[in-house]
């Protein structure tokens, strides 16, 4: 006998509670006031360790890296992860707010982003995204997260009852969609700044309700959302959301916190680049011994200058003062696999794995990764050093495949993305209340 609070009548309340809820949502977003921008912009927590972090803020009292990165507001040396950090975090967001350098919307809306780098340009749409739909898996996943990383941005989150790197998704473009974007950039922006780094940040507020609701309708029909960076800010909000939702049993259900704050850019704008190897010795073996086992799987030509890989399935190797470009044999590609045919899985499992006796290149130290925005002389730079043995350059993932591989529900291997222009942080944060 199920009684009064029996499974059969609360289940009904759930849905009930959750009803209300979109895959998307307007919000009362906290950003910087009218020309304030240029002084809070900065880029996101994970791109900076502590050292480059406080020379970029040096001079400038309200970079937000004040706020994603504390602890350079303390003695040098300290553990980013001890708990005057997070309380800095938070002193400095409040401090912000009241001397009215950031301030918050009256009322939800929705933002339009567009990021400009050289003669790329995407633009999508600042929204917050359903931790429910998260959890369900209809904002699909294609990491591992690491637990100290997500512990990082729980505590980071709940100390400052704010969420304040978005999290950039993708999804399928949709006409209407580019269509209600499009018109949202015609007025004039709230925002146009270009940063430190040379990335123009361009900001429109869309506050037209009937745009508001077609936007909302639009995402809503649409069957998932991917998301491309920001596994463990979205894997931290949708902890932070179970907590909140343990603590308030009598909450509504479609509460601030079971949302995070997120970037949706549509794929045919999105530019993913390579995400390189470098390998500090050789495994043991003779260079000439290196190529010989790799030509029992790969074809090996020796090239005059740096090889940048034309197509899937072609890596450029460079040792010895060499580059040389690999084309994997073809019977040696799964063309069922969605992660078996990757490249970066081609490398590992037929190369890096049983060549070199690298097993987990999430832990050992022997191997390190580059993002392509480096370019190769990056690459011959380490290897000429002595720091490391070789490198090895790879054609970009595309976005197909790691749909494919969501979709699937399975995950990639690790370092297999790196994503340009990065989203800012400080233009746009989501509060939990």
């Amino acid at each position: 006998m199920q009684g009064a609070y029996g499974i059969g009548t609360i289940a009904p309340l759930i849905r009930n509670k959750a009803a209300a809820m979109t895959l998307i949502r307007p919000f009362r977003a906290l950003r910087p006031a009218a020309g304030r921008a240029e002084d809070v912009v900065a880029p996101p927590y994970d791109v900076l360790n502590s050292d480059e972090a406080r020379a970029r803020a040096e001079g400038r009292p309200w970079s937000f890296l004040r706020i994603s990165k504390p602890e350079i507001d303390l003695a040098e040396g300290i553990d980013p992860h001890d708990d005057a950090v997070y309380a800095k975090g938070a002193e400095n967001l409040r401090r912000m707010v009241d001397e009215g350098v950031l301030v918050r919307d009256a009322r939800p809306c929705y933002y339009v982003y567009r990021l400009t780098m050289g003669d790329h340009v995407q633009t999508g749409l600042v929204a917050i995204a359903s931790v429910r739909d998260y959890d369900s898996n209809r904002i699909r996943k294609h990491e591992f997260t690491r637990p100290d990383k997500e512990d990082d941005r729980v505590r980071q989150i709940d100390e400052l009852n704010a969420q304040t790197g978005p999290v950039f998704l993708t999804y399928r473009h949709d006409a209407a969609v580019d269509g209600l974007i499009r018109k949202a950039t015609q007025q004039e922006p709230e925002y146009d700044l270009t940063a430190d780094d040379g990335i123009r940040h361009t900001v429109w507020v869309v506050r037209d309700e009937p745009t508001v609701r077609q936007l909302t309708e639009r995402f809503d029909a649409m069957p998932c959302l991917y998301i491309a960076d920001g596994h463990h800010r979205s894997a931290a909000a949708s902890r932070v959301a179970a907590l909140r939702r343990a603590a308030n049993p009598d909450g509504s259900g479609d509460e601030a916190y079971d949302y995070f704050l997120s970037v949706a850019f549509p794929d045919d704008q999105i530019r993913i680049l390579d995400y390189n190897r470098l390998i500090r010795d050789t495994n043991g073996l003779s260079t000439e011994q290196l190529l010989q086992r790799i030509q029992e799987r790969f074809d090996v030509d020796a090239e005059a200058a740096p090889v940048r890989p034309r197509q899937a399935g072609e890596f450029g190797l460079f040792i010895a003062d060499q580059w040389y470009r690999l084309s994997i044999h073809r019977d040696r590609v799964p063309s069922s696999d969605p992660v078996g045919r990757l490249d970066i899985s081609l490398l590992s499992s037929h190369l890096i794995e049983p060549v070199l006796g690298i097993s987990d290149p999430r832990r050992d130290k022997r191997i390190d990764f580059v993002g392509g925005i480096r370019g190769l002389g990056e690459l011959e730079k380490r290897v000429r050093s002595g720091e490391m043995a070789l490198a090895f350059s790879l054609y970009p993932t595309s976005l197909a495949d790691l749909m494919a591989v969501a979709d699937a529900g399975e995950v990639m291997p690790p370092k297999s993305t790196w994503f340009e222009p990065k989203l800012a942080d400080g233009l746009v944060s989501h509060v939990l209340d």
